[in-house]
């Protein structure tokens, strides 16, 4: 899940209101996660279609980006490519706390501890290449652009805002600031247990009194996806680290150049296109109703709904709004 700064640099609340008629890149495996995460029954067992496949991801991405079009904010999905050869590590050790959890899940549902369950079955949350397929058909179905990324989407977000086809990187992760993103929107939940929020690159480190390569510095001593930091350094340690100019004194057992690069010179790509698109009901009830079971009249109104934002937003066109 990326490096914890949340220590050593503080964000400012905003309200949906301020993000209207801005394009806000997501991180889409990040979303995902969300929804797999918390749409559950009481006993953690995710949503799910009379064959027992997971449909909380459909379902968290019809609502959720309905939502935030009828608030005329435009989302922009980035999915994941193909990871950095340094994230093996974490993978894999995401994989082997999964599988304990859902071990954890299973013993707690036996014994009735369902609060206990609902705790470790969010822990076991993994998204499937199904999951990110049919993610992307829903997408196109709704008419929202999505974008996949040659590798990180954090750095492909990041990479949209650079050129201007994106205002913000949306992400719990604070990843997108080492990348370079200008602006950071944490809490894109709407659920409102978790504060909108907005970082400005350029604010936080004038705060901070450093570089963003500097700022790269404190994340790998502290520890990154691609890292497994210093022991017993967290951000603070590593900022005056930093500042004292004894980065390179610590001892590490991984090649700290290598990941600065990762970084610094991330594989992005400029071939997208974040064109809007049409409404297609008939995609829809094909995905959502003919193969998972959502009732026709909930596939119905998501379309009219979705239809309705279109036109308030656009007086002229899809295109003139877009």
């Amino acid at each position: 899940m990326g490096v914890n700064l949340k220590e050593i640099i503080s964000s400012e609340p905003i309200s949906f209101s301020d993000l209207s008629k801005k394009t806000i890149a997501v991180d889409a495996f990040n979303t995902i996660y969300q929804f797999l995460s918390s749409i559950r029954q009481a006993d953690g067992t995710p949503l799910m279609d009379s064959r027992g496949e997971v449909t909380s991801h459909l379902s968290g991405l019809l609502y959720r980006t309905t939502n935030l079009i009828k608030l005329g904010i435009k989302p922009v999905y980035v999915f994941d490519g193909e990871a950095p050869a340094l994230k093996r590590d974490t993978l894999r050790a995401r994989k082997e706390r999964k599988l304990i959890a859902e071990k954890q899940w299973i013993a707690a549902k036996e014994d009735g501890r369902i609060d206990d369950a609902k705790k470790f079955a969010k822990r076991t949350s993994k998204i499937t290449e199904d999951m990110i397929v049919e993610s992307k058909i829903l997408l196109t179905a709704m008419g929202v652009p999505w974008v996949q990324a040659p590798s990180e989407a954090e750095a492909q977000c990041t990479r949209m805002v650079e050129r201007k086809d994106a205002w913000a990187v949306a992400t719990m992760d604070y990843d997108s600031l080492l990348f370079g993103a200008k602006r950071v929107i944490r809490g894109f939940t709407m659920s409102g247990k978790i504060e909108l929020s907005i970082i400005e690159l350029e604010k936080a480190l004038a705060e901070l009194g450093i570089t963003r390569e500097q700022l790269i510095d404190v994340a790998i001593l502290c520890g990154t996806d691609f890292d497994k930091g210093v022991y017993g350094i967290g951000p603070k340690k590593a900022l005056k680290s930093v500042k004292d100019g004894t980065v390179d004194s610590h001892e590490m057992d991984f090649d700290i150049n290598e990941v600065r690069e990762i970084f610094r010179n991330h594989k992005v790509t400029d071939d997208y296109d974040v064109s809007w698109g049409k409404v297609n009901e008939n995609k829809l009830s094909e995905l959502l109703h003919e193969k998972h079971n959502f009732s026709a009249d909930r596939v119905k109104n998501a379309a009219n709904q979705l239809e309705k934002a279109y036109g308030e937003n656009s007086q002229k066109s899809l295109d003139a709004w877009f």
